[in-house]
């Protein structure tokens, strides 16, 4: 299959997304020619090492380049600072330059914690992002966000940097579990429903197929997710305006990650996906689309096997005024006030304070009544 290209326009910080298979084993091939010296730092995790390291390796190899590599244990938990520490003490032990790359092989965590410990090292070093999970070729890989967690909350401690480039290796795609693959899909779908009404009919069409392992399918979808991420990053870099528009479904999603304490009851993309759909039920009530609109998210959701409900999250959930204090955790509070990301239909979403609390809470009151 061809490789795609996505061109994420940033002047002299521009960079290109590479979409395709095989990937990795030509790694050399699109690496090499950023590099001032044959030698680069990866950091991945257990399990990503395990399956992924081996071939990385040898990619890198046919074109000379040597690699040492440090493995992480797996999970939200290692976006911590002591990883973060364990990193940059690693790599200023393997005499990283400025002029060298660090790989990021891994998911979210991975990439959040390597863009970070790259973004500070010697005051910044060019890292690559090699994101073996959907959730980060769609998402978390491309605009630059790094970062690790604090008790207060997810995301509070890093820098925007961005990688030099990024390899989406979508044959990686075919090693995620069911579920992870559907975790990273709810990131897919936000986007046609923040921005691409046509996207979101084509996954209508097609999401079973992607979701099957269709690579054409998957492929496609990839892309034109990284296309519309780029297109925003590219007006907004550090989340002034248009960028938090990607934040559709995450102000309810934060919340309720952290209700279930960031672990396995509710993976990052279900709880976008349960937060979009709490988000187009908002809209609809606050008159701002039809009640077709969230009917249709839902019924999307649905067909694809996904969380949709909070009735789908398992084990306790708080009251809704809990859930409503820990949105006011979330960094995109401006002066207090919590913002939300609405919309008038789907894919035309908006920014919005001006959401009345009541109106949230007695959404959120409902919808944990309904789990009975």
């Amino acid at each position: 299959m061809t490789i795609e290209t996505v061109h994420v326009g940033l002047g002299d910080r521009a960079y290109d997304i590479k979409i395709g298979t095989g990937l990795v084993a030509a790694a050399g091939d699109h690496i090499a020619p950023l590099l001032a010296r044959p030698r680069v730092a990866v950091v991945t995790d257990e399990n990503v090492g395990a399956r992924h390291l081996d071939g990385l390796r040898d990619g890198l190899a046919a074109k000379g380049i040597d690699m040492v590599a440090l493995t992480l244990p797996a999970g939200e938990g290692t976006k911590s600072w002591p990883h973060f520490e364990r990193t940059v003490e690693w790599l200023l032990a393997e005499k990283i330059e400025r002029r060298d790359i660090v790989i990021a092989l891994g998911g979210g965590v991975i990439g959040d914690l390597t863009g970070f410990a790259a973004a500070v090292l010697r005051r910044g070093v060019r890292f690559v992002q090699i994101p073996t999970s959907l959730l980060a070729q769609v998402d978390s890989s491309v605009g630059g966000k790094t970062g690790i967690n604090a008790p207060q909350g997810k995301n509070l401690i890093g820098a925007f940097h961005q990688p030099a480039l990024v390899l989406a290796d979508t044959g990686l795609l075919d090693t995620l579990t069911p579920r992870d693959f559907l975790s990273g899909y709810g990131e897919v779908v936000k986007y046609g429903l923040l921005g691409d009404a046509a996207f979101f009919g084509w996954l209508e069409q097609n999401g079973p197929a992607l979701r099957d392992g269709d690579m054409g399918a998957r492929i496609a979808a990839v892309k034109r997710s990284c296309e519309m991420k780029a297109e925003i990053v590219a007006r907004d870099e550090t989340e002034q305006g248009d960028r938090a528009l990607l934040n559709l479904g995450h102000t309810f999603c934060h919340a309720l990650e952290a209700a279930t304490g960031y672990g396995d009851r509710l993976l990052h993309g279900e709880g976008v996906a349960v937060g979009c759909a709490l988000a187009f039920e908002l809209s609809s009530r606050m008159g701002l689309c039809s009640q077709e609109d969230p009917s249709r998210v839902r019924a999307h959701l649905r067909d694809m096997g996904m969380k949709v409900d909070l009735a789908d999250i398992p084990g306790d959930l708080p009251d809704a005024d809990t859930l409503l204090d820990l949105m006011g955790q979330d960094k995109k509070v401006v002066d207090g006030q919590l913002r939300f990301i609405l919309a008038r239909g789907i894919g035309a979403a908006f920014v919005t304070s001006d959401v009345p609390r009541d109106m949230v809470r007695d959404l959120l009151a409902e919808a944990l009544a309904a789990r009975g």
